[in-house]
Parts: structure tokens; sequence; C-alpha cells
């Protein structure tokens, strides 16, 4: 299986409650549709995956498994859990409900020490859904696992008959390039840095899953366009335009900064969940103007 284009990893949409909104992914769905996303990874970082119950997650999955076919998009559902029997009833579940595939981060509290220990944890969550393609989400910043990634698809095929890449969401540039030449290339290794994605091109990535791509979609199909036209200046300075969006957004707490913007653009899918700090409204008046200075809502025009 090789993934190519935009991954928008989605928010999970919530009510002011804070309970969950299954209703507002029609909405995500259809504007992702619009602004030329090819995919979803569903629940993962950006869906806040460990801050709902199983319960929730699995209707989650039951509202992309309707909405992500209706629009044209591929569906990955994460699984990731820190307990293996949900997370193999997860991915029962993304099987059930139609996903193309499914990934996984590592446990993030008794966590694997080495590549041996990583590899039978999601021997056995693959399993549950042999079928399915199966992604290891490697992403040390939040799961503190940095492992070997390059040893894990070595050794993964043979335990993991479904392993089928890595969305590599890892700051190892050299150890990136080392996972794409595995087994020739046999690997799809999606790119996980939004503010980066000309990199992750030119070192042969043909996919990228991003929180960023929520919202600002056309930033980067621009930065896609414009490298396969040998248009490298341009598709920098398009690349430099992300990362001046996503360093304000980090300036108020990125997550539920990203979240209000989805509202800005007329897309509501609430706060996020305790603990992350929802920005007040004086708060979300400031970032709406400092987007409007830099220009950030015309450069996200199609």
């Amino acid at each position: 299986m090789k993934i190519e284009g935009l991954i928008a990893a989605p928010h999970t949409p919530c009510k002011p409650d804070h309970s969950l909104n299954p209703e507002a992914v029609a909405d995500q769905a259809a504007h992702f549709a619009k602004t030329g996303v090819a995919g979803v990874f569903v629940g993962g970082t950006t869906g806040e995956c460990h801050s709902f119950s199983t319960a929730e997650r699995i209707e989650l999955m039951q509202a992309w498994g309707k909405a992500a076919p209706r629009n044209g998009l591929l569906n990955v559902a994460h699984v990731g859990h820190n307990n293996l029997p949900d997370a193999q009833a997860l991915a029962e579940i993304a099987e059930a409900t139609g996903a193309d595939a499914i990934g996984a981060m590592a446990p993030t509290f008794f966590k694997p020490s080495t590549v041996d220990q990583l590899t039978e944890w999601f021997a056995s969550l693959a399993q549950a859904a042999p079928e399915l393609p199966f992604y290891f989400y490697d992403i040390p910043s939040m799961t503190g696992v940095s492992l070997d990634t390059e040893e894990f698809l070595k050794r993964g095929r043979e335990r993991i008959p479904s392993l089928a890449g890595v969305k590599f969401t890892n700051p190892d540039k050299d150890l990136l390039s080392q996972c794409l030449e595995v087994e020739g290339g046999a690997f799809d290794i999606l790119f996980g840095n939004d503010e980066k994605l000309l990199e992750g091109l030119d070192v042969g990535c043909r996919g990228a899953v991003g929180s960023s791509y929520n919202f600002a979609a056309p930033i980067y199909t621009r930065i896609i366009s414009l490298r396969q036209q040998g248009k490298q200046e341009e598709a920098r300075l398009w690349q430099s335009r992300s990362a001046q969006m996503i360093e304000l957004l980090y300036e108020y707490g990125y997550l539920p900064a990203a979240k209000t913007v989805m509202g800005m653009i007329g897309i509501d899918c609430g706060p996020a969940r305790q603990p992350l700090a929802n920005i007040g409204s004086g708060e979300v008046s400031m970032l709406q103007k400092q987007l409007h200075e830099m220009g950030f809502f015309h450069w996200i025009e199609q």
C-alpha cells in the first residue's frame, strides 16, 4: 500500500460541554474533500486519542466509516492504546466499519524498551484486523518510545504480515532516509512534520499526515504543485508561511488554538478536552486578528 498526498489528522469534534459530537464528522469530511485532502488519520494525537474512552473512539470510527467513503477519502484508523484488549477491539471495529488501514502509536505508560518488544506488541495488535494494512505511528516526543524504526521495519514483516509502513513524526532526518530505503523502498513512509513538508517530499515521501491540513490544506497543495513544477523558491515561500502560521498557534497552545481556527473557517469542532487548556474569548479575537494580519485567510483561499 502506498498513500499519496495530504492525509489530515482530524480533530475529534466535541460539544460545548466537551462530550463527543460525532454528527460534526460529516462537515469535516466534506470540508476535506473540497480543500484537496486525500484522506484522514482518525483518532491520533490531533484527535486527542488518550483523552477519549474506548467507547467514544469506537463511535468516532463509526462516524468516519460512513463519512470518509461518501467524500472519497482514504480512512486510516488509529487504534493505539495503553492496553492490548482495547487496542485489539479498536482494530476489529476499524475493520468492521470499513477503514482502509490502521495505525498505532506505541504504549505510553509501560513502554517497550527494545525493537523486539515493540514488534511483539504490534503483532498482537495487528492480528485483530489481519486484512488491514498496518502503520507504526512513530512519535517519540509524545510516547517517550525512541527505538530504531529502520530496524523495526527490517524485522517487522516476519511478525506483522500486514505491516505497510510508518507515520513518521520523528525529528531524525537520517533515520527517515534509512526507513525509505528498507527493502528497496517497499514500505510506505508518511511524513508527519507539516512545517517541513517540502523536506519530506525532497527525501522521497509521497504522502504526509498532518494536523494543519485540517484548516490550511491549500497552503500545502500549493507546495506540492510548485515543487512538481520545479518552482522551488515559490514552494519554499509557501513552506515558510506554513511555519509562520504554526509558530503563532503554538503561542496560544497548539491543539486548542487549531480547533479554534477550525471554527473561524466555519467547521465547528468544539473545545479541546482537559488537561488541554482552551483559549479565552479575548485571546480568540487576538489570534484571529494576528492571522488576518499575516495573510492566513488569503493563503487558504483556493
